[in-house]
Formats: structure tokens, sequence, C-alpha cells
């Protein structure tokens, strides 16, 4: 079972097309296994297909609870999640696609992202979500007030004083 919300590319043709998106507990639970999560408690968003150019343009907002592991005391811990996103997707055969193999690619940071080209006539909306909660998680989770406190060791004693310690008698 995969979470899935697919919205075809005409019924956006009318205008904007608005859903908001909960997974039941298994799809949660399936989201978790794939994003390495203890858990997911909860998943919700709210998310706006509508027209752009000969594509669509995804507009959503997401507020999660995900359940992580501790890289410090190695104990699950839940915490709040949230973020927005702004996609474009264009059909397959668009003049807006990006080139593809073969061709040299400019990169330029200033301007906007490639539009994404869709595999059919629809866009998963889920999908999206479920990206960008990857997106949104510390890969090097620290439960709240938790701090690693590393001494290193007083003297760092290279291998040649170690020598210079066993050729030079002991008084």
């Amino acid at each position: 079972m995969t979470w899935s919300r697919t919205i075809k590319l005409h019924e956006v043709d009318r205008g904007p097309v608005r859903v908001r998106l909960e997974p039941d507990a298994d799809e949660r639970a399936e989201i978790a296994q794939r994003l390495r999560l203890q858990s997911l408690p909860t998943l919700a968003a709210e998310v706006t297909v509508k027209p752009w150019l000969d594509g669509v343009e995804v507009i959503g907002r997401f507020e999660a609870v995900v359940e992580q592991v501790c890289g410090v005391t190695l104990e699950p811990f839940e915490q709040p999640v949230s973020g927005a996103f702004e996609v474009r997707a264009v059909p397959v055969g668009s003049p807006r696609a990006a080139a593809v193999e073969g061709g040299e690619v400019e990169l330029d940071a200033e301007a906007p992202d490639a539009p994404d080209v869709l595999e059919s006539d629809a866009v998963d909306v889920a999908a999206y979500v479920v990206e960008h909660l990857a997106l949104e998680l510390d890969p090097f989770p620290r439960k709240p007030g938790v701090s690693f406190d590393y001494e290193p060791p007083e003297t760092e004693a290279s291998p040649f004083a170690v020598l210079k310690d066993l050729k030079e008698p002991k008084a």
C-alpha cells in the first residue's frame, strides 16, 4: 500500500483544486518506515493545485509529529515538523520540460527550479507532501535539552613522545 492522492490535469482546467490530506494509521506507518522514523503519529496537509502554463502548480503546507531516535541518548522522542512547498509540473513532451540526456544544463542559483515532468496525466500531491516532509527532517535528531559533551584527552601524546618516554630512563 502506498499513500497516494492523484489529481488529473483536466480537473484543474476549470480552476484551482483544494484538498486536505490525512493518511490513516496504516499509511502513516508505511510513510514512517519509508522515512526511517520510529513512527508518524500525525500528518495533515492542505494542498492547492492550479493551472500553470501547460501543467500545474502545486502549493501546499503540512503539519506533522514525528518520532525519531535521539542521536545522543538513543531514546525515541516526538517533535513537531511543519513546512510549505511550491512545485510546478508539466506533462511529458512539454516545451517547458528540462532537457534530458546529452544536453548541457546551466545551473543558476537565483533562477526558479525547472518544473517536474509528470509520468502520466495526473499529479500525485501526496507524494509531494511526503517528499517535503522528508526534506524537513533533521538527519541528526537530538532530543530537546540533550547536549553532546565531548572532552578531548588532556594531552595528545604523539607517537614520537611515547617512544622518547620509552627510551629515556625514569628517575
